[in-house]
């Protein structure tokens, strides 16, 4: 019996497979690069905070020199404790491939000290003759690849796509077999605040199958940075974690599948207008439960009031002893 290890603390269990689903072009790639620069410098909160380590990035979508390279930079991984994975197989050079390379790569693991494997995306590794559709096949790829995470206590994050259907539940939308997410010990899914008026995205813990589930999500921004290179400066995305976030990924994708009607972003609307007034009334700021009380004699259920917090830009912070939770209104900013 052995205690859990997180490679991120709650969020990324050690010697286990993570998931990280979300539809296109909100920041999939720009979170595995993030983390990538977190663990190399050894910032990460979690087992190896004050220790960096190599990572393994296999990467299959993207180009090394125009996209891959350059966002690790911007990030600010350690890029000489970066390492590419290429296989050499039947005389010539492969793509990392499973489950066939699993023990060769839980060897390379060992010998380099390596504390994540980023699989960008995980669906590219699966070898082309295994059906992703069927979870008895896909499982034929992924167990394999779990017992040689557990063996080495590297943690394994893939990336995952979210299918086109309107469903809520974050572990359904993710493309192919369910076994994606069966296997997995930790999902952790993104989605876009549409709300957010600065188009900010959400990241909430969906599965956490060794830890608490109750974690505070959190919220994103992605911008463009320049960074130089030998032939001129290039222009990649850069994220940025901004703090937490009262609206979840199942609150967002709920509104999307139906739930957010033009009735309930009135009322949001309306909400985060009172909630700007009474703050402004109060001096900028109040104690969670008083605004709790007052937006109930408003007529505003606290749902209502916490999505509207995002959307009056308030933000949230603790103070005094024993801490209060203050929601505060930056009032040289408020809509």
């Amino acid at each position: 019996m052995r205690p859990v290890s997180w490679t991120w603390t709650d969020r990324i269990p050690s010697g286990a497979l993570t998931v990280i689903p979300g539809r296109e072009g909100i920041g999939k790639s720009l979170t595995l690069a993030w983390l990538t620069a977190q663990i190399t410098q050894g910032v990460l909160p979690g087992r190896h905070h004050g220790n960096p380590r190599p990572v393994i990035y296999a990467a299959t979508e993207d180009s090394w020199a125009h996209t891959i390279g350059p966002r690790l930079h911007a990030a600010g991984a350690d890029l000489d404790l970066v390492y590419r994975v290429d296989v050499q197989h039947d005389g010539g050079i492969d793509a990392l491939t499973l489950p066939r390379d699993c023990t060769a790569l839980g060897h390379e693991i060992r010998r380099l000290g390596v504390a994540l494997l980023a699989a960008d995306p995980l669906l590219s590794l699966i070898h082309s003759g295994i059906d992703t559709h069927r979870d008895r096949d896909l499982r034929t790829a992924l167990e394999p690849l779990v017992t040689m995470a557990d063996r080495t206590g590297c943690a394994v994050v893939g990336l995952a796509h979210f299918n086109k259907s309107a469903n809520p539940d974050a572990l359904n939308l993710i493309t192919g077999s369910r076994a994606f997410s069966a296997v997995a010990r930790a999902v952790i899914a993104i989605a876009r605040d549409d709300d957010a008026d600065d188009g900010s995205c959400v990241m909430s813990q969906a599965k956490n199958n060794l830890g608490r589930l109750d974690l505070p999500s959190l919220r994103y921004t992605v911008e463009s940075v320049e960074i130089p290179t030998d032939e001129g400066p290039a222009h990649v995305g850069k994220l940025t974690i901004t703090g937490q976030s009262d609206r979840s990924v199942a609150d967002i994708l709920g509104e999307a599948g139906g739930g957010g009607d033009r009735e309930d972003r009135t009322e949001r609307a309306e909400c985060a207008d009172w909630l700007t007034a009474y703050l402004t009334s109060q001096g900028g700021e109040a104690a969670r439960e008083d605004v709790l009380k007052a937006a109930r004699a408003a007529g505003f259920a606290e749902a209502t009031l916490k999505r509207a917090r995002t959307r009056a830009k308030v933000t949230t912070s603790r103070a005094g002893f024993p801490a209060t939770s203050l929601w505060r209104l930056d009032l040289h900013h408020a809509p």
